[in-house]
């Protein structure tokens, strides 16, 4: 078993990959490493691709020091956005750059073994289109729309994904691609590439998805906070009718929030007003039409959905609440009013005279990017890189 030392080569690239080192001077300071180790692990860093010289500090006295960064154009990820009826699939280097995407529909509930086949070919598809291989693939990120039990990396009893229960989702892509593969729930992901993005110093912020379904990722210093089974921020499922009151949920509770105040839900209150609207999408075209039904049916499920995040916010006080999700790409300023102003008026000023509430910036693009930092977190954390290193020692 490997063990990770704070001189270490993956503990040296975690502190460069964290911005707490920008020269070798830092990382001696930090390590205590001696000059002679400290250049040989940093050669071995560097010829491995992991790290590179990207400057020089301005102004420094003496012999400039030279900056060194994570070499993040050489490391590639695959990620993988599942929603109830879309794949939104990226190849991306380790800086978050897109280099190649793909999005078409597809059914979650079609079951596993079809949709993860599906998206084995596009991303076999995706890379051949790039010109890129696997073997410059350090990992692929998948977030799907419901629980995933993190230690087992299996979705735990998934409320719109029939089939998926415990099925090993990481095990049989990476059979199949041949990569480490790590999942997570959607919008664990979409949190983690929104805080790391726009609030990478704010301590706390809790983004909510609403989309076919509702749901939320709660950021705690830069990660994502889960819970014992992964079910942290799986607000969606909370009930807010009265005992008897509301519709049937696909957990198989009445009354939830997502009955009434997801896009799912305005879009079936749409249709029972007699007017045509079958997804979020549609709901969302219709409030940009400025459809006075579509729009006061948004209202409503803001002010509902606010009056749940109140409780979040007095619970938590995160820096940041952030919308996301298929709802709030057009006509999302009606929703998010609504929210901010049941939230404002359901708090105490001490948990929100500093809240920002905000919609996502990145926007389609969260879920992928999210996915992108859960692999090179995983994948270039201290005691993977010893391992790696140490494997490569073996094998010498």
């Amino acid at each position: 078993m490997t063990t990770t030392s704070s001189g270490s080569l993956g503990s040296i690239l975690e502190l460069v990959r964290s911005g707490r080192a920008r020269t070798r001077g830092d990382v001696q300071a930090l390590t205590g490493l001696s000059r002679s180790t400290l250049a040989l692990r940093m050669t071995q860093l560097m010829e491995a691709g992991y790290l590179r010289e990207a400057g020089q500090i301005a102004g420094s006295a003496g012999r400039p020091a030279k900056i060194i960064s994570f070499d993040e154009s050489r490391q590639l990820v695959l990620a993988v956005d599942l929603g109830a009826a879309h794949a939104h699939v990226a190849l991306i280097d380790g800086g978050g750059l897109i280099l190649m995407e793909a999005t078409s529909s597809l059914r979650i509930d079609a079951g596993p073994d079809e949709v993860l086949r599906y998206v084995s070919r596009r991303l076999t598809e995706l890379l051949a289109r790039s010109g890129r291989s696997l073997s410059e693939v350090a990992g692929v990120g998948v977030g799907i729309p419901g629980p995933v039990r993190f230690t087992t990396q299996r979705p735990n009893n998934p409320p719109l994904m029939p089939g998926w229960h415990d099925f090993p989702v990481a095990q049989r892509l990476s059979d199949v691609l041949g990569l480490p593969v790590f999942v997570d729930n959607d919008a664990n992901l979409m949190g983690l590439g929104e805080a790391r993005a726009r609030y990478p110093d704010s301590p706390s912020v809790l983004f909510v998805k609403v989309g076919t379904g509702i749901g939320a990722g709660v950021i705690l210093h830069g990660q994502a906070e889960r819970g014992v089974s992964g079910g942290a921020g799986d607000i969606g499922h909370i009930r807010i009718m009265p005992a008897g009151q509301g519709r049937l949920c696909t957990c198989g509770a009445v009354g939830c929030l997502a009955t009434e105040a997801s896009g799912g839900a305005v879009a079936r209150q749409l249709m029972e007003a007699g007017i045509p609207a079958s997804t979020p999408d549609d709901v969302a075209r219709l409030v940009a039409e400025n459809n006075l039904t579509a729009i006061e049916l948004l209202q409503r499920a803001g002010r509902l959905l606010g009056d749940v995040l109140a409780t979040s916010v007095a619970l938590l006080n995160p820096a940041a609440v952030v919308l996301g999700g298929s709802l709030t790409a057009s006509g999302g300023d009606r929703l998010l009013e609504a929210v901010r102003e049941t939230v404002l008026a359901r708090t105490v000023s001490l948990a929100n005279r500093e809240l920002t509430i905000a919609r996502s910036i990145l926007g389609s693009d969260a879920a992928v990017q999210g996915a992108r930092h859960l692999v090179i977190d995983q994948t270039f954390s201290p005691s993977a890189i010893d391992a790696r290193f140490e494997q490569l020692s073996a094998n010498a």
